[in-house]
Formats: structure tokens, sequence, C-alpha cells
């Protein structure tokens, strides 16, 4: 496995918004994202802040996308 870019959370938002995944509702600051075969997770969007790397595996776990896939929606 790659190392994990540092992004913030509207990168990954945009870059799952690439894979097939939408926007199901927003509760403050978390996005929360489904993609059409069932797959969820929520995204934080918080201004100035970079995702953790624990954090955005958790989300590429849930989203069954590896590294080198996120690297190439990024």
């Amino acid at each position: 496995m790659s190392k994990l870019p540092r992004i913030r959370g509207k990168q990954l938002l945009a870059a799952l918004e690439r894979a097939g995944f939408r926007v199901i509702r927003v509760k403050g600051s978390h996005h929360f994202v489904r993609h059409a075969d069932g797959r969820s997770t929520v995204v934080p969007i918080h201004v100035g802040e970079t995702i953790g790397p624990g954090l955005l595996t958790r989300i590429l776990r849930d989203c069954e996308l590896t590294a080198e896939q996120l690297l190439e929606l990024l």
C-alpha cells in the first residue's frame, strides 16, 4: 500500500464523487455519502484541516478503495 496523501475533506469528497458516490445528507460539517451499490461513509469537511491518516484509512476501507485508486481519482 502506498503512502496516503494529506488531503482536505473537500478534495476527498470530490474524489469520492468521481468514484460514483453521492452526498445523501449533511449534518453540520459531516457529509454522508453513498454509492449506488450500497457502500457508504462519512466525510468531515472542516475548513483549514486535513484528514488524518487513520481517518482516511477508515474512509477508504468503508468505500472499499485502495490508496492507489484514491490517488488516481485526485
